[in-house]
């Protein structure tokens, strides 16, 4: 079951088994846009499983004043760290940006990016950050045979699924889920990254990182994941509470 259909996962109570220097050495990245009824959520949820791990949200100038709800957060815990841009510039230079903020503190060595809309569940953190290494990265991939769907419609499953089919056509790189923003990089792989030119800014770009670190010699793994689209909405949130 999804995170939002299992009431919040009995409101964040975790047992995650990282040992002390992975949590202090973990970085997660949040972009987000119009978030401010997630982003609480899901940063006591990360802090929950990784009390030490860096969370750096980036925000494009949300018109809900999502920066405003981290930079009261910021304020009370020295793990949460605010970027905040004057315009929507893309999903994909937002990660980017957040990389290149995180990768600044010399003893972050596993970079995690992941949504606030709670699409990617924090209970799957610990499956993405044990296969990293220096030279894999991990996409939690969607399009396992075990991995489960919530909330989208069957025409958007089909649509993406047959997306990914075309893009892996054409790129001849062995991955199952381009399109997924829920993904672990070692320290290496965000060095490539932070230095490289990209051409696109959105969505399109977590292909682009992959073509990019395919090149570079690294290799992938994707894991099972339940994704969850869920409604947004404070009377959505307030359906799920115990």
């Amino acid at each position: 079951m999804c995170y939002y259909c299992s009431a919040y996962r009995n409101m964040f109570h975790y047992e995650q088994n990282f040992s002390p220097l992975t949590k202090e050495t973990i970085a997660i990245i949040i972009p987000t846009y119009n978030e401010k009824k997630n982003i609480k959520h899901i940063i006591g949820a990360i802090r929950n499983i990784l009390p030490t791990g860096h969370i750096v949200v980036v925000d494009d100038n949300s018109p809900d004043l999502t920066g405003k709800e981290v930079a009261k957060l910021e304020k009370e815990y020295s793990n949460i760290h605010l970027i905040e841009r004057k315009e929507k510039s893309g999903r994909g230079s937002a990660v980017i940006a957040g990389f290149a903020y995180a990768l600044k503190n010399k003893r972050a060595q596993i970079f995690i990016e992941m949504d606030a809309d709670f699409s990617h569940d924090p209970q799957e953190l610990s499956q993405l950050i044990g296969k990293v290494d220096d030279k894999t990265f991990v996409i939690a991939s969607r399009y396992l045979s075990v991995s489960k769907i919530y909330g989208w419609p069957v025409s958007r499953r089909i649509l993406s699924y047959f997306a990914n089919v075309l893009i892996r056509f054409l790129l001849k790189i062995p991955v199952h889920d381009y399109t997924n923003g829920y993904r672990a990089y070692s320290r290496k792989a965000i060095e490539i990254l932070v230095n490289h030119t990209f051409i696109t800014s959105g969505y399109i770009l977590l292909s682009e990182i992959i073509v990019v670190l395919y090149k570079s010699g690294f290799t992938n793994i994707g894991r099972h994941t339940e994704f969850c689209v869920m409604a947004k909405s404070e009377k959505a949130l307030k359906s799920v509470q115990p």
